[in-house]
This record gives structure tokens, sequence and C-alpha cells, in this order.
């Protein structure tokens, strides 16, 4: 990778990335709510729904929540959704628990993983949470079944909280019929939006100081223009940030200008 525009602006690693420390993550407000109502939702043993646009910071905040919950007190089952079988997301389950299915009977899966769920639980004293991520892909047929995980001793016991993210669609998707048992048990929701112009000024100044440059290096109106070009959605800010500031050393300009940000526009979707 060229890192001329690092050494031009004296960074000390790749800026506007998504691979940073649980620690250095900025707490949004926003952040702040999926974190109370995960934590809510955990308490009752129920089911929290996070929801948000793509690049809304959904799965940053879902890595910030669960690095709250103390390894030695929680067992954390994280997937990723698809708009596969009720099957495919419980073999998905069983392989983040480092099982291997019973054969392919859903009846023997949903026992084998709600054994697992009953040995960490009551035998390991751990609190156990599924975390399904991208959960607006899963069929309506899959909502229908997903709440079978959650039925411990006649349904009295709370022992696996779930929290599903995705998209709008998502809400949408539980108002189904067959979804109603699932969603009777939601008892906290948070949809993440596009942050406003000083929430984009704060997230990149925080980047910037991630990186190593504890100055801010955008003018005014490149603020502006990375807020209005990105809807105030992070992923696509960062695409425009880190773009810009490439474009802005190629051009020996110690600030990154308006019309930097509109040359990196043209090289992202």
């Amino acid at each position: 990778m060229n890192t001329s525009h690092r050494i031009f602006f004296q960074l000390h690693r790749e800026p506007f990335i998504a691979d940073i420390s649980h620690k250095e993550i900025l707490v949004t407000p926003d952040i702040k709510g999926v974190e109370d109502r995960i934590s809510y939702a955990v308490s009752l043993g129920s089911v929290a729904l996070i929801t948000g646009e793509i690049g809304s910071g959904k799965s940053t905040a879902l890595r910030y929540v669960s690095g709250k919950f103390h390894p030695s007190e929680y067992r954390i089952i994280h997937v990723t959704a698809s708009n596969g079988s009720i099957l495919e997301l419980y073999r998905n389950i069983l392989g983040e628990l480092d099982l291997d299915p019973v054969g392919s009977s859903r009846t023997r899966m949903t026992r084998q993983i709600k054994q697992q769920v009953i040995d960490t639980v009551i035998g390991k004293k751990m609190k156990m949470i599924l975390i399904i991520d991208e959960a607006s892909l899963l069929r309506v047929d899959v909502f229908s079944e997903l709440h079978t995980l959650t039925q411990f001793d006649n349904d009295s016991k709370p022992f696996l909280p779930i929290i599903l993210a995705g998209q709008g669609n998502l809400v949408d998707n539980l108002k189904y019929r067959y979804s109603m048992p699932l969603a009777s048990r939601v008892v906290a929701r948070c949809h993440l939006q596009g942050v406003d112009q000083q929430g984009m000024k704060d997230y990149l100044l925080h980047h910037l100081s991630i990186a190593g440059k504890h100055e801010d290096v955008f003018e005014p109106a490149a603020i502006t223009a990375i807020h209005q070009g990105s809807g105030g959605l992070f992923r696509k800010a960062n695409h425009l940030a880190r773009g810009s500031i490439i474009v802005a050393a190629q051009a020996k300009s110690p600030l990154v200008l308006a019309e930097h940000v509109r040359i990196a526009a043209t090289e992202i979707f």
C-alpha cells in the first residue's frame, strides 16, 4: 500500500479504518443507546433489536457492547445471518460453540444447542448471549422457529437472550404472523441513524487522533462535504475522509479541502 499520505500528514497508522480496538471506538449517543438496550434485554433474558442503514455503525456498536461483557462471566455466540434455512443458522451457532451437528435433524440440533446453554449457564455459572448480525436477511420461517431456542423449563428460565441486528426491514419481518412468537419477546429496540455535522466533526477528529494526528486537517467546508456526501453514515464517511486525505497529500496541501472530498467521491459509490 502507498503510504505517502501517511508520511505527508505524519500519521502513525492508516486512518479511518474499521479495524480498531474496542477501547478506541468513539462512544456516540447511538452506541450508548445500543448498550443500554442490550444490557436491559440481557438482564431479562429477552430479545433486543438493533436496526440501522448500511454503514450506520451497527457492527461497531455490537463489537463495543460485546467487549463490555467480561469473558469470565459471559459466553457470547456471534453469528452472521444468511437467507438460508433454520438448519443453516443452527449449524452456524453450533460452529461458534465448537460443536459438530448431531445429524441433520432440526430437533436434534435444537436439543444440542439448548443442552450447551444449560451446561454453560447452570454448570459453569456463566451467562450466554446470542447475537445475530445481518438478521434482516433471515427468512420468515426462520423467525417462526428461532424463539424455541429461548424456551427452557416450560419457558420459565431466561437462559438465552438474543440480540438481532440488521437493516430497517428487520422490524417489518417481525410483524408477520409466523414471527410473532419471537417478536413478543422483544423488550428493547434501537435504530441507528446518520450523525449530524457536529457528530461527524467529532468522529473525524477522533479517528485522526487514533492515527496519531491530534489537530484537525479538514477545513470546515470539507467536513460539510463529507457529512453531506456520506449522509452522516460512518462507513461512507471513512471512505471519503481517507480518500480526500490521499488527494490532499498528492496536491501537497496541508489542509483537506472540499475539492479534495469531491475528487475522492468520484472513486466510491
